[in-house]
């Protein structure tokens, strides 16, 4: 009887103790977890941009007179030589030896505005001859091997600028052309008033566009050099995205974009064309100075995607600054600094010693791995040393994970 009763006491005790280690047994904790790919990284800098019009011109009243109210509105389509407005002139009693000579200077002005055009056309399209040349070489030098596909790239832009330089120094050439006609136009009006009676001048659109503002639709009197439309191509749009100076400096021309949120369907792709030299002062919603720098972007998606873009819309830009295929891809919110062992940091002479580390799934324990990073962007960041694609790494890693602690997947 006492050899039974200590047999069923020790069992008891026995039972008690695995009873207890049990409970305070540490559970397995659980995590999300997310696989290492192999992919496309990307990082890039996001900003609110708007679009503008490369070129708008403005058609002022050659002469002073009575201005007829305009049949134009905002929208209207317009070729070039179309009459925009009608102005009866306001004649003297007796020429005015002013007005003669102003009108006299509008009209030297005009030809060296087409002086200036035409000059410019002809250093547009050496330029142009230049960047094909380079381009040409360029091309066979990568053939060969001789040459990296950034510069390639590189040489494609410039000719492509160039080109597009030619076509807007050729549409300046026309306006100074139209410019310089309306000048002489105007100029006969004040030599010969009697000539002008009973007859309206014709105010003409100086290049084909669209009708961006209508300074003055009703009828009145104007006097020299005052706006009355504004017209221009909606079809030359490009993305100006101001940029914090520091984020700036990241960007190169070339550089891809993709363009968001802007209204219609799919991302638009666009290709920085350059950055101004000199930054603005901006004060932010926060009332903080920030300074900025003017990004200009040119769209390179098709116009067919983007025809019901106009002038002053608010986009969202991605300006990509660092691209790579076949990179080790981790997300972001896997990554956790490490803790600095005995209160000191690395050394400086230590550039790819480890400063981040992630928990690798392993056999149902969570292995903290060191890992080197090569950038860093949005979603992912791309390892360069201490990972292999297809691990599970913890993403959001709880504070009370340990190296070697027991885990358990977290269900959907």
């Amino acid at each position: 009887m006492q050899k039974k009763t200590v047999w069923m006491g020790a069992g008891a005790v026995l039972l008690l103790g695995a009873l207890l280690a049990w409970a305070f047994a540490p559970r397995p904790q659980e995590v999300e977890v997310a696989a290492v790919v192999q992919g496309r990284f990307e990082a890039g800098i996001d900003e609110d941009a708007r679009t503008r019009l490369r070129d708008r011109y403005a058609v002022s009243a050659p002469l002073a007179g009575r201005l007829e109210r305009m049949a134009l509105r905002e929208g209207d389509a317009v070729q070039a030589g179309d009459v925009v407005a009608r102005i009866q002139p306001a004649l003297p009693a007796l020429l005015d030896e002013r007005g003669l000579r102003e009108q006299q200077a509008r009209v030297a002005a005009a030809q060296a505005g087409v002086q200036r055009a035409a000059v410019r056309s002809e250093r547009s399209r050496a330029v142009l001859a230049q960047a094909q040349g380079d381009l040409r070489r360029t091309e066979q030098l990568a053939q060969q091997g001789f040459v990296a596909p950034t510069r390639l790239d590189a040489e494609r832009l410039a000719a492509q600028v160039a080109r597009k330089d030619v076509d807007v120094a050729e549409q300046e050439q026309q306006v100074a052309r139209a410019d310089l006609a309306q000048a002489r136009a105007a100029l006969d009006v004040v030599q010969r008033p009697g000539s002008a009676a009973g007859r309206a001048f014709e105010v003409r659109a100086p290049v084909a566009g669209r009708v961006l503002r209508v300074a003055q639709a009703s009828e009145g009197m104007v006097g020299l050099g005052t706006v009355l439309v504004e017209v221009g191509d909606t079809a030359q749009l490009e993305v100006v995205a101001p940029l914090l100076s520091t984020d700036a400096l990241q960007v190169r021309p070339g550089s891809s974009v993709r363009i968001e949120r802007w209204g219609g369907p799919g991302t638009l792709q666009g290709r920085v064309r350059s950055v101004e030299p000199a930054a603005f002062t901006k004060v932010s919603a926060l009332g903080v100075e920030e300074q900025r720098v003017n990004v200009l972007i040119d769209l390179t998606s098709p116009p067919a995607q983007w025809a019901a873009l106009g002038d002053g819309y608010r986009v969202v830009v991605r300006v990509l600054t660092r691209e790579a295929e076949g990179a080790t891809l981790v997300p972001v919110s896997a990554l956790f600094p490490l803790p600095v062992v005995n209160g000191s940091a690395p050394p400086a002479a230590e550039p790819a010693a480890p400063r981040m580390a992630v928990f690798v799934v392993d056999e149902g324990r969570a292995r903290r791995v060191p890992v080197v990073l090569e950038a860093r962007g949005g979603t992912h960041a791309w390892v360069k040393e201490g990972l292999q694609a297809g691990a599970q790494v913890v993403v959001y890693p709880p504070a009370a994970l340990a190296d070697g602690g027991r885990v358990r997947l977290r269900a959907p």
